[in-house]
This record gives C-alpha cells, sequence and structure tokens, in this order.
C-alpha cells in the first residue's frame, strides 16, 4: 500500500499553519507565537521529509503507467519534493538561530522565506493532482488503453477468428491483473465478482 496518499496532506497544511503563526509573529512580535512558528516549522520540515520519501517509494511503482510527458513531471514533482524538504529544514535552522539569539531580522528573513516555501508547496500540489488527473487519468485508464491497443494490433496478425478471440482474452486478463495490482498498491480491495 503507498503511504504518499494519505501522508501528502500534512506537508500541504502544516506550512500553511506555520505561516499564519509567522505572520502573526511578525505583526504582533510576541515571543510565544515566535516559539509556536519555530515549532510549527519543525514538524513541516519532519512532514516534508516524509513525504518526499513515501513520494520516493511511490513513485517507482507508478512510473510505467503513466504517459510519457506524466514520467517526466513525476521526476519534476520528486526533485521539487526533495528540494521543499531541504528548504524546510533550512528555514528552520535559520528560525531556531533567530529565536536563540534573540534576533528578529533572522526570524523575520526565515518566515519570509516560509512563505514562499509554502507558496511552491502549493504549486507542488497542483503537480501532484496532475499526475493522477491529467497524466495518469488515471493510472488503469493509460495501461487499459496500451493493452487495447497491442491486443487490436496483434489480432489483426491473426486470420483465425479463434485466434483473434483468444488475443483479446489475454487482453482481458492483463487488464484484470492491472487492475489488481493497482487496488493493492492503493490498498483498496479488488472488486468481487458473482463468481466470488
Amino acid at each position: 500500500m503507498m503511504l504518499h496518499p494519505a501522508t501528502v496532506h500534512f506537508a500541504m497544511v502544516l506550512p500553511v499553519v506555520a505561516s499564519v503563526f509567522g505572520l502573526i509573529y511578525l505583526v504582533s512580535k510576541n515571543e510565544i507565537f515566535g516559539k509556536i512558528t519555530s515549532g510549527a516549522i519543525f514538524f513541516a520540515a519532519l512532514a516534508m521529509g516524509a513525504v518526499w520519501y513515501t513520494g520516493s517509494q511511490a513513485g517507482p511503482l507508478i512510473y510505467d503507467y503513466l504517459s510519457e510527458a506524466g514520467q517526466h513531471t513525476l521526476i519534476d514533482h520528486k526533485n521539487l519534493g526533495l528540494y521543499l524538504a531541504i528548504a524546510m529544514g533550512i528555514i528552520f535552522v535559520v528560525k531556531a538561530i533567530g529565536c536563540k539569539t534573540g534576533k528578529f531580522a533572522i526570524e523575520a528573513v526565515a518566515i519570509i522565506a516560509l512563505f514562499g516555501a509554502t507558496a511552491t508547496t502549493f504549486y507542488q500540489g497542483k503537480m501532484g493532482g496532475e499526475l493522477v488527473y491529467n497524466h495518469g487519468t488515471p493510472f488503469k485508464s493509460f495501461m487499459i488503453m496500451d493493452s487495447l491497443v497491442e491486443a487490436n494490433a496483434a489480432a489483426e496478425e491473426e486470420e483465425e477468428d479463434e485466434a483473434k478471440v483468444e488475443v483479446y482474452q489475454d487482453a482481458i486478463d492483463d487488464i484484470n491483473m492491472l487492475s489488481e495490482e493497482i487496488d493493492e498498491m492503493y490498498g483498496n480491495k479488488a472488486p468481487v465478482t458473482e463468481e466470488e
């Protein structure tokens, strides 16, 4: 089962939470909001790292199910995820240094960088959505179409009707197997047929 879809929401929400508290801190300069912001950035950095890791595990599983454009988008999505995880870690370190030294200007730089990272996180989420809904269409559809096109080409080479039917039956078996693999990957149960 892929953990990436389940964990990605944390990487989207936590930077927003940190940004809200960061904005309050910039306006109020109240130390408690500074500490809350630091904690939220810390957890956002952890979430970014975890989501990048789960995405790195999920990526190879879905790569072959994507169109060529989707495969390029997946690579860009993975790379941006790594940059965001690193950036969020650096932002936390800078914010912690500013907090420990009592230098508001350093903390302000970290919070402004946090705003940029948060905006980039939304772009990253958009890219992930495109992978699923545009390039994957979803993943099953691309592979089903690919299987049917191959079956059609193979059937045209056969002369006897029985052989043509067998080619299409093999394609249906491949599609059913693919469907089960995708369901297993996402932790879904395969639909129960009347025979079962």
